[in-house]
């Protein structure tokens, strides 16, 4: 059983999901929270940016790649950008994401891989890259 502290499995994930998304985008939606969201705001930073992505069975990268697969699995395009956006700062290249798509393509199915790719090509241009 993990022995930190609620706070600081919060914080650590708090940091990781900065990392990962970017803090601007951190922050704004950190400064949304409210009465109605707190409790989820609470389990997302615990237990999904802390208690998985800190896991260390897998790197950053692996779990971005996943992440890409399954959000364009059920076409999260909202999310999906985000992602997008995380897995290049987790070092992901346009190619490796392109690899990722490609694979979608074959197992989710040709729709979802256009949406993946039109969402993908939306981050890049944001970016510059």
């Amino acid at each position: 059983m993990d022995k930190r502290s609620h706070k600081e499995r919060y914080d650590q994930g708090l940091q990781t999901r900065r990392e990962v998304l970017g803090a601007g985008y951190v922050d704004k939606s950190m400064s949304a929270v409210d009465d109605f969201s707190r409790e989820f705001t609470d389990l997302l930073n615990t237990y999904c940016w802390n208690d998985i992505w800190n896991r260390p069975g897998l790197d950053r990268k692996m779990r971005s790649m996943l992440n890409l697969a399954m959000l364009s699995a059920l076409g999260k395009e909202h999310e999906l950008k985000l992602h997008v956006n995380g897995a290049l700062n987790n070092g992901l290249s346009k190619d490796q994401i392109k690899e990722v798509f490609l694979q979608v393509a074959i197992y989710c199915g040709v729709p979802a891989a256009v949406v993946s790719f039109r969402c993908a090509r939306e981050v890049f241009k944001e970016r510059g890259v």
